[in-house]
């Protein structure tokens, strides 16, 4: 019985998408799109601007806080090469209106953690942070595992598998509205919180992922083109007696449809060779250091300003500027990978994000200032490009789900070890930059290794690059 309401989720229902006037690549596209930005509740920028507040309300130390936030992050990565897994074997439908809904409940059960705590402390006599604590984790760990691990890796994977052509260009294009909803999202966030309180917003937020987007995700998303009679990048499907009639015997296809078949048969790998494989290692290490860096920084980014002498309103505008330079980047690169291999990004990304530690750790200057903003800002924009493109580029589509879940949980790790590093540097040293020293040294050495790393997978999906494979 469940199968057969699974085989349903997974066809052309409700409606029948061959229908919409347009190619319903682009329907998957706005959902994409809009995957990612209900995501931002589950993600640091997302949760870092409640920071103060649950310190207030719950009784925590930031420190303690941020132990929370790293113990909630690892445990939701220990379930993400399983939900890739899941996403392989029931499809995106099912998969993205799971994690809305699981979003929706972290948030709300996140909403009412001291209202628990304080019937809690009715039949004992503990300190606040002993009953606090715990339930933070836990609510970390739900938003984590559904809005930073699920909804973000389904809401690509899905895309992927709707377009070939162009698949970089229209990727930069969505993420010209991520990245400036996510860089935005602080501000509004923040806005949020002073107009209705920490509670209010929550609950708000639950609202428009859960009963919202999950209905959406839920009646408009299809799994891929064919059970829709659809092609990739548009066009209806033909019977397969009028394929083999429309195809010559002996014919030759055109190079590129060629070109890219074969890519795809030799590089789909199954998990068990992508985890031999030392690009997908290098790959993910780079990811996951961005993840690392850049969530402690937006974490503790009041914090941070602050430290430099600079105040919390400068520090929130901080993501505008350094947004404006994402979306710019991310689109040259997303555009430019449909023609170039991939390896180049990563260097200059590495070196983007070593530029930015350096302006981190002179945050007090404007030269400081503009470093961060400018190194983090391109650092990012490459990071969009290649955590788009790297693993379907290199593995093919066939394990996607597994190979980018067990990337993403490295991915998550990272996130859940930054903000810690940074508020245990901060508890031995006084000083936060301390730990930008340390994440500078990793991403040098991260350079280095990449240089020397062979990635013989790597091709451009354009002919013009088939003479280089390396």
């Amino acid at each position: 019985m469940f199968s057969k309401y699974v085989g349903r989720l997974q066809g052309d229902w409700p409606y029948k998408a061959g229908r919409v006037p347009i190619f319903y690549g682009w329907v998957i596209a706005l959902i994409s799109t809009l995957g990612f930005l209900f995501s931002v509740p589950g993600q640091t920028m997302g949760m870092a601007v409640f920071a103060d507040s649950f310190i207030a309300s719950f009784g925590l130390s930031r420190t303690e806080l941020s132990l929370a936030y790293m113990l909630g992050t690892i445990a939701s990565a220990l379930f993400l090469t399983k939900a890739g897994r899941l996403y392989d074997e029931l499809g995106a439908r099912i998969m993205l209106t799971a994690s809305a809904l699981g979003l929706s409940c972290a948030l709300l059960f996140i909403s009412s953690i001291d209202l628990v705590a304080e019937q809690v402390l009715q039949w004992v006599e503990v300190d606040l942070s002993i009953i606090t604590f715990p339930l933070i984790l836990l609510g970390y760990f739900g938003v984590r595992f559904s809005g930073q691990g699920v909804m973000t890796s389904v809401s690509t994977n899905m895309l992927l598998l709707w377009f070939r052509r162009n698949r970089g260009r229209i990727l930069g294009f969505r993420g010209i509205f991520i990245s400036l909803g996510f860089s935005l999202s602080p501000v509004l966030l923040a806005l949020l919180i002073d107009d209705f309180g920490w509670r209010d917003s929550l609950l708000l937020l639950a609202l428009v992922v859960g009963p919202g987007f999950a209905l959406l995700a839920f009646l408009a998303v299809r799994d891929r083109p064919e059970v829709c009679d659809l092609q990739v990048d548009g066009g209806r499907m033909q019977p397969k007696v009028e394929q083999l009639a429309a195809t010559p015997p002996n014919s030759n296809t055109s190079s590129d449809s060629t070109f890219n078949t074969s890519i795809n048969e030799r590089s789909d790998l199954g998990l068990a060779q992508v985890k031999r494989n030392p690009v997908f290692w290098l790959y993910s290490s780079a990811l996951s250091m961005h993840a690392l860096f850049g969530t402690a920084v937006t974490f503790h980014i009041v914090a941070i300003f602050a430290e430099a002498g600079r105040g919390r309103d400068e520090a929130f505008a901080y993501f505008i500027p350094q947004a404006v330079i994402t979306v710019v980047v991310n689109l040259a690169a997303s555009t430019l990978a449909d023609y170039m291999r991939l390896k180049p990004f990563l260097l200059v990304m590495l070196v983007s994000f070593v530029f930015g530690a350096v302006g981190l750790m002179n945050l007090q200057t404007d030269t400081g200032y503009w470093c961060l903003v400018v190194g983090f800002g391109a650092g990012s924009g490459l990071w969009g490009t290649l955590s788009n493109l790297v693993f379907i580029r290199q593995f093919g589509a066939t394990h996607l789900g597994e190979i980018t879940g067990l990337n993403t949980a490295f991915t998550v790790f990272g996130s859940a070890i930054g903000p810690l590093i940074f508020s245990v540097a901060l508890d031995l040293t006084g000083s936060m930059f301390n730990a930008a020293q340390i994440c500078a040294g990793l991403l040098v050495v991260l350079f280095v290794t990449a240089i020397f790393i062979r990635q013989p997978l790597d091709h451009a999906p354009s002919a013009k690059f088939r003479s280089d494979p390396r």
